[in-house]
């Protein structure tokens, strides 16, 4: 079945479905394939694990370290991987020769972050991803932007991409780490509700966007992991 029809078949058949049973389904569906959750251990992220550790533990979880990442992210990454007892937490770095040849002195943020995020985000994300058939992020639609309309499932090139959470406002996420009594990112309570890397995140204040303190000041809003970063502008924003 052509992937196209394949999500629009399981948007429609979950249309009324809780993210649980999305998420289930994903991780069983034969046609689907091959999954794995993509998850940067950042603000929310915890929600998704949590659920993929009560449905299967040995579901490959792939983490992206950029090796500019706060330090926090990095201890939390770890203690969340144990106190969830995920057993297939993959942690994926930048090609090294890459980064020899085009940032060497770990500079190449300050004069093209949509290169840098190519580097270090696009590229090695691609390749971890090359021995699977679909993958689950944690995006919502709430974040605004592209997101508004983000489906359940969607094609991407020759993968389907999965999004339990779309549907979720940030109240249910709050909820939700409170009924599981889940560990918080240390970085939320000291004002960065969304946690990238440590060069382009910055504090938000109370009355911002959740996403203002990514590369601030600047008309990106996007990796390029989930858009292309080439034509993304604050107006037509993909947070």
């Amino acid at each position: 079945m052509p992937l196209k029809e394949l999500t629009e078949r399981r948007n429609i058949l979950h249309q009324k479905s809780d993210a649980q049973t999305v998420l289930r389904h994903a991780l069983t569906d034969i046609q689907i394939g091959k999954v794995a959750l993509v998850s940067s251990f950042g603000a929310e992220s915890v929600v998704l694990l949590h659920m993929i550790s009560e449905i299967d533990k040995a579901t490959p979880v792939i983490f992206l370290d950029t090796e500019m990442l706060f330090p926090e992210t990095l201890t939390y990454q770890r203690e969340v991987a144990i106190a969830l007892g995920l057993t297939d937490v993959r942690v994926i770095t930048p090609d090294r020769n890459a980064v020899l040849v085009e940032d060497v002195d770990g500079l190449l943020h300050q004069a093209d972050t949509d290169a840098c995020c190519d580097l270090r985000k696009t590229r090695p994300l691609a390749a971890a991803l090359d021995d699977f058939d679909g993958w689950i992020t944690g995006r919502k639609q709430f974040q605004g932007g592209q997101r508004a309309q983000l489906p359940l499932f969607e094609k991407e090139g020759r993968k389907i991409k999965v999004n339990p959470l779309a549907k979720w406002s940030a109240q249910n996420l709050q909820d939700y780490m409170v009924k599981h009594d889940l560990p918080r990112h240390p970085l939320v309570a000291k004002g960065y509700p969304s946690v990238g890397c440590m060069p382009c995140t910055t504090r938000v204040s109370e009355h911002e966007d959740q996403r203002a303190g990514r590369w601030r000041n600047s008309t990106k809003t996007e990796c390029g992991i989930h858009f292309d970063t080439s034509h993304t502008t604050k107006e037509g924003q993909a947070a």
